[in-house]
């Protein structure tokens, strides 16, 4: 609750800060910057006299323009001489914005104003120390002392009105802590996510959160606003620090393999299990320091920061070389992942070379908004790889579906086959024998009875018919199969079709591209398609018209049959081709069932497309056959 309490107060004095400057800044003076000062290597401890009366002989002048002063190799500490200038402030404070070094006192001539001494290696101060009126003129001594290889005001000093430098000075590294707040949630929410989905997808999601939550935690505990308003959580600061580093560089390399593989010779996954033992070397290190309270800090500095920022390096040129390599041979994710990486990459890597150059005197700030468009580019590669799975599954889901369809479809086809093969084998006989006593009655008959007895004859023969529809679809197999030309064929059909259409007021186009042909029987052949001219020739309502078209596409015969009928709603067209179903009046329904199974023995496939109102068309795709040897092209 208190730490609640805290930081809603450090937001507060942030507004309240940003407020104050918009409602006063036309009535206060401008601050004044330093830039220039007195440096002398002094005493391990500051609690000595303050030696302002030593003369000039030992202190020497330093620019902020020119950087720090080079530390001497056997001193730890130093004194820093700032003369104030005059100022009419009504609350004047002196602001530094960055102080290397560990152990820090100030001093307004011998007056003592703050001190604050750390127990872990994170050296960047940032202070703003209220002076009084009477400090005008005086001249501010800074004692510093650190373990490590700067020390020393790195920029500029600021005197001004506290109002105003409280702005900088609690917005020095908070966009660091928010940016990383923001990088943590987005983890979680990654994290969270990834126990939903597909398991093949889970290690590269939950990686991806890995390095989310490690670059997160990075710029918070990297940033000087903790260490300024949090200083006791300092320490709990630098292992989360660590902790975050040692995660994100074997998090990072795992979360490339799963995306692109391992890479010549497994380069990639020997890399990864390298900084998997050394990320386990350095957290060792890491407790064992922790246990001996600190005592060998210089060693695990050397290992978790020099050693590691080497290691860091080389990762990213290894990362760089081999998405060149998958960007060349044109992977999209790849290229995606070079940008992103790409602009990570220099970002990270010329801080480093930087921060080497300058022998650790330099604070990484570049590389967090590197890593914001690396992250950026991991999302959108998984993205995209989810969005391609999630297509997959629907792919996946509508064949099943078909599958099940033609299965539900091809067992109630086998039962209505084998039922109307018994029944047409045994109906058919008794059938023509009535037929045949029947005729010879109806020779006997007198003109009227001659009447009925044609109509039985002719109920005889459609019942005959319905049982050849029956063994048709029961047995579809051919007994003779040929070559068929098709312009023959369906000009056949044409001829035979063509009074009927005429006589319900319609006409016939035929266009047959070039010499097609295809293996089948002719007979069967006719009558799958006379079935479905015949449907189209009942739909007409006025001037109807059928559209026959032939042509070869590859090793494919495509054969469309459009007419401008009344058409069929979606309920309709599903079910076309069931046994029994017809929308006519007078008709068993086995027509299209007939016409299906014969295309079907034929290796090919029917379907059909419909509007209500608009008419209907089938589209009938057949192997290409080759034309015989006794053919000859027109």
């Amino acid at each position: 609750m208190v730490r609640t309490l805290h930081i809603a107060i450090t937001l507060s004095l942030l507004l309240i800060g940003y407020g104050s400057i918009i409602v006063s800044a036309a009535n206060q003076t401008p601050s004044q910057e330093i830039t220039k000062w007195q440096m002398k290597w002094g005493a391990e401890t500051g609690n000595k006299e303050i030696p302002w009366s030593e003369g000039q002989q030992s202190w020497i002048n330093v620019d902020s323009m020119n950087g720090l002063p080079e530390l001497p190799s056997d001193v730890s500490a130093a004194w820093t001489r700032i003369s104030l200038p005059n100022f009419k402030y009504v609350s004047p404070s002196v602001y530094i914005d960055t102080l290397y070094a560990l152990h820090v006192k100030v001093y307004v001539e011998d007056r003592l104003i703050f001190e604050e001494d750390r127990k872990y290696i994170k050296d960047n101060y940032s202070l703003l120390l209220p002076l009084s009126k009477e400090d005008n003129g005086k001249t501010l001594y800074i004692w510093t002392a650190t373990m490590q290889d700067r020390i020393g005001i790195k920029d500029s000093v600021v005197i001004g009105e506290h109002s105003q430098l409280i702005n900088d000075y609690i917005g020095n590294g908070l966009s660091d802590v928010i940016l990383g707040c923001a990088f943590f949630l987005v983890a979680i929410v990654l994290f969270i996510s990834a126990l939903y989905i597909n398991k093949d997808y889970f290690s590269s999601v939950a990686s991806l959160a890995v390095v989310i939550a490690s670059t997160g935690i990075l710029s918070i505990t990297y940033s000087p606003f903790i260490y300024t308003f949090y200083n006791k959580l300092g320490p709990i600061s630098i292992v989360c620090l660590d902790l975050a580093l040692f995660s994100l560089l074997p998090a990072l390399t795992f979360l490339f393999e799963k995306l692109f593989g391992s890479g010549k010779f497994g380069i990639i996954r020997k890399f990864r299990q390298f900084q998997v033992l050394y990320s386990s070397f350095c957290l060792l290190c890491l407790f064992i320091n922790l246990l001996s309270n600190n005592r060998y800090i210089e060693f695990y500095y050397f290992v978790s920061t020099t050693i590691i920022g080497v290691v860091f390096i080389l990762q990213f040129i290894l990362l760089i070389a081999c998405v060149i390599m998958f960007s060349l041979k044109g992977n999209k994710d790849a290229i995606v992942f070079a940008i992103g990486f790409g602009v990570a990459a220099f970002t990270v890597v010329a801080e480093l070379l930087w921060y080497y150059i300058h022998k650790g005197n330099y604070d990484l700030f570049l590389w967090k908004w590197g890593l914001v468009a690396f992250i950026i580019s991991l999302i959108v590669i998984l993205e995209r790889r989810l969005a391609y799975s999630h297509q997959q599954v629907l792919n996946y889901s509508r064949e099943l579906e078909r599958f099940n369809n033609e299965l539900e479809r091809s067992e109630k086809m086998e039962i209505i086959s084998e039922l109307a093969a018994s029944v047409a084998h045994e109906v058919r006989n008794p059938l023509q024998v009535t037929r045949g006593f029947l005729q010879l009655l109806s020779e006997k008959s007198v003109s009227e009875e001659q009447i009925y007895m044609s109509m039985a004859l002719s109920e005889l023969d459609r019942a005959s018919n319905i049982i050849t529809d029956f063994l048709t679809f029961a047995k579809p197999e051919f007994e003779t199969v040929s070559s068929l030309n098709l312009y023959d064929e369906f000009k056949h059909i044409e001829s035979i079709m063509q009074p009927l259409c005429h006589i319900n007021g319609g006409k016939m186009i035929l266009d047959v591209s070039g010499q097609l042909w295809v293996k089948g029987n002719s007979s069967k052949f006719k009558q799958a398609f006379i079935n479905i001219i015949k449907n189209s020739i009942e739909s007409f309502n006025e001037e109807g018209f059928i559209y026959m078209s032939v042509y070869g596409e590859d090793d494919k015969v495509i054969i469309h049959i459009k007419d401008n009928g009344e058409g069929m709603d979606a309920d309709v067209l599903h079910r076309l081709g069931e046994p029994y179903f017809t929308k006519k009046n007078k008709g068993t329904g086995l027509g299209l069932m007939v016409t299906f199974r014969i295309i079907e023995s034929m290796q090919g496939e029917v379907r059909f497309t419909s509007k209500k109102g608009v008419g209907t068309e089938s589209i009938t795709i057949l192997p290409l056959a080759e034309a015989p040897d006794d053919s000859y092209s027109l």
